[in-house]
């Protein structure tokens, strides 16, 4: 559709239709329908603005890295959220680099996200293809690489590189069949009661088919409609931006059950980053205390860093947040064994031991916000 169209891959509908009109390759597609449904798609965009990228014009450069329309948007937003916006043209360069080290792989969903988890992740460190090439440099893959190096996306022609993939893998032996074929049957009546547990009702078949497929993504879901209640009875601005002094929604809960919610006043944040609304629900005063996240945020206490040349601290190599901790103070590990996982905009990135020896301190917890280079660990001199 036009109002979707036109800033990478894919060209305006309606021009195309205009310019082949009239010719052996007219569409016959009525334009006064187009613009119907471009009108509609127009406005609903409006409503995600926050969310869009910011690439305001095409690029050629797409000859290079060879990304595919939606990843080139995604790695964008992804770049950023690491630090690496005013180093993009780095990242489609790493990005160019890694695809070659895969074997010119072709760039689908997920391989071509895979590959852009690589390409952020060596820019971030600073990390050049020779080093990731060379056997005698430990590299912290990205969790994606080594699921896809052991082979969970499939096999390509020729298979992966030898060295490469002996490298990402630490020893793991690769699976060489077809991924699903080793999935074990379901036990789809267990499944009905386990979802039935989670939501303390019968699950629908949609539901089911979510928490299979999107296990973690659905149970954190579940756990947000349990706290903030059913959420998609909100109108969209009003989810994504919340309510201004003076704005009032009506929300149906169900048919002929409708809330008017009026908000009428947002106090100052106090001394526990907290700050007061007054609003009315159906007529009637209320008030409730939440939390001001950019304050929160703002009072949030620096984290140590590590320092490059002790080799005993070990720092965080992505900002992201803790989603593994799989060590402790006084634990043994060995070279290549796990210390942490983090996860920042859908990449997860593991964390290995480069050395054998007893971990000092800890200095994280899982849920903890990192910035790159902040310690991680520390080993016993």
């Amino acid at each position: 559709m036009d109002s979707l169209s036109g800033l990478t891959s894919q060209p305006c509908m309606g021009s195309v239709v205009e310019a082949l009109k009239g010719t052996s390759r007219d569409s016959g597609l009525d334009t006064d329908r187009i613009q119907q449904i471009s009108f509609y798609w127009e406005a609903v965009r409006t409503q995600y603005r926050a969310f869009e990228s910011d690439l305001r014009f095409g690029a050629s450069e797409v000859y290079l890295h060879e990304m595919p329309g939606g990843q080139f948007t995604n790695l964008k937003e992804q770049a950023r959220s690491l630090g690496l916006e005013m180093r993009w043209h780095e990242v489609a360069k790493a990005y160019a680099d890694v695809n070659m080290m895969f074997g010119d792989i072709v760039k689908v969903t997920p391989s071509s996200k895979v590959v852009g988890d690589m390409a952020v992740m060596m820019v971030s460190q600073g990390i050049t293809p020779e080093d990731v090439i060379d056997p005698n440099k430990e590299v912290s893959f990205p969790e994606s690489v080594v699921n896809m190096m052991h082979g969970d996306l499939g096999i390509p022609p020729g298979g992966w590189p030898a060295d490469l993939q002996k490298k990402v893998l630490k020893g793991q032996e690769p699976i060489t069949v077809r991924p699903g074929s080793l999935l074990e049957a379901e036990d789809m009546d267990a499944k009905r009661e386990e979802l039935s547990g989670i939501l303390g009702r019968k699950g629908s078949e949609q539901e089911l088919s979510s928490m299979l497929m999107y296990p973690k993504v659905y149970t954190e879901f579940t756990k947000a409609q349990d706290k903030y209640g059913p959420t998609s009875v909100l109108p969209t601005p009003t989810y994504f931006y919340g309510l201004d002094v003076g704005d009032e929604i009506m929300a149906e809960l169900e048919p002929g059950k409708t809330m008017v919610i009026s908000c009428l006043a947002i106090g100052e944040t106090d001394e526990h980053g907290e700050k007061r609304v007054f609003f009315e629900l159906n007529g009637q005063p209320r008030n409730i205390r939440i939390i001001d996240r950019t304050h929160s945020a703002a009072n949030t206490p620096a984290r140590r860093k590590a320092d490059d040349d002790n080799e005993l601290q070990i720092g965080s190599p992505v900002p992201g947040v803790i989603s593994t901790l799989a060590v402790k103070a006084g634990q043994t590990v060995k070279a290549g064994d796990l210390l942490v996982s983090i996860e920042a905009m859908k990449m997860e990135t593991s964390v290995h031991a480069e050395r054998d020896g007893e971990i000092s301190e800890v200095c994280v917890a899982p849920g903890d916000q990192l910035d790159a280079k902040d310690l991680i660990v520390t080993f016993k001199g």
